[in-house]
């Protein structure tokens, strides 16, 4: 893979956080870490426990609000993996790349891709303006926004209608409307893969899925991983939709399950789109963690344990 630059410099904001360390270990990793003359990670935290589970050879650099162009001294690739929580942060960030040498940059997004909802919601529409902001600020560089559905370790739980302890799956609408779930570490080998690419052929807009399932799909997957007999209901989507849109939310759980049933977090040709082909060529680079995956390292009940609701 040819690169931007030859051997460029790239830098993780927030690469310790829970999606953040996995992008750092797979731009760290073989085949990517060839593509790159140094990574660096960047957090806010002086010493975090979090860095020393992500093994290679880095550097790291202590970031903060008054030091972020000097932070970003010879980066060119930038992957912002900040949280919910930094949009404020965030912004100070994307402010300060004008005057940087960043010519790649993966703004905050790796989930759904909130560009083809129909409704207001607090976080989704924050990430908006920062993408509006990016445009704007530096018209001249790469962003290239990643989609990769729902993260696979995060997902078979109650709060998105799986009650895996009970074995009773609710589907908001069809149940065998597809989903697209991705792999924390397969998002960040996604990530790599893009910013080892040729700055002309990376795209400004990717989906990925590493599995793509329908609730009915899953409830036999993990049936078969072990979990017994799983009972499949519908509600109706309509009137769910209704009731979790009359107000505004941080939280975006109740808003995913209705998406599911409106086939907005299906990532295939026929629906949103598929570039696993582009970053990871017939699953020869690697091999996508799958569902069934999962199902067999959880015995078919993930998140059993997780009391629900949460107190």
């Amino acid at each position: 893979m040819a690169s931007i630059i030859s051997r460029p410099v790239v830098a993780i904001a927030g690469a310790t956080g829970h999606l953040g360390r996995h992008v750092a270990s797979a731009f760290l990793s073989p085949p990517f870490n060839e593509h790159f003359s140094d990574v660096i990670l960047l957090s806010r935290n002086e010493a975090s426990p979090e860095a020393s589970k992500i093994n290679g050879k880095y550097t790291s650099r202590k970031y903060d609000e008054d030091n972020l162009v000097d932070a970003l001294r010879g980066v060119h690739i930038l992957v912002n993996t900040v949280g919910h929580s930094g949009h404020s942060f965030k912004e100070k960030l994307l402010r300060a790349l004008p005057q940087t040498d960043v010519q790649l940059y993966f703004p905050s997004e790796f989930g759904v891709d909130h560009y083809v909802h129909d409704f207001p919601h607090l976080e989704w529409d924050a990430k908006k303006r920062h993408f509006a902001l990016a445009q704007n600020l530096i018209p001249d560089r790469k962003i290239c926004r990643v989609f990769c559905g729902l993260f696979i370790e995060d997902s078979i739980g109650p709060w998105f209608g799986f009650d895996t302890k009970n074995g009773r799956y609710e589907s908001v609408g069809s149940a065998n409307s597809p989903i697209s779930f991705t792999s924390l570490e397969d998002v960040g080998k996604v990530v790599a893969s893009l910013a080892a690419l040729p700055k002309e052929k990376i795209p400004d807009t990717v989906h990925i899925g590493g599995d793509t399932r329908s609730f009915l799909e899953i409830s036999e997957i993990m049936r078969e991983g072990g979990s017994g007999q799983v009972e499949v209901s519908e509600i109706p989507l309509q009137k769910y939709k209704a009731t979790v849109t009359a107000t505004s939310s941080w939280d975006p759980a109740p808003y995913l399950r209705f998406l599911i049933g409106e086939n907005k977090i299906n990532h295939s040709a026929v629906a949103l789109g598929d570039d696993n082909e582009l970053v990871n060529p017939n699953g020869e680079v690697w091999k996508w963690k799958t569902l069934t995956d999962l199902a067999n390292e959880t015995d078919g009940k993930p998140w059993k344990e997780f009391p629900w609701p949460p107190v």
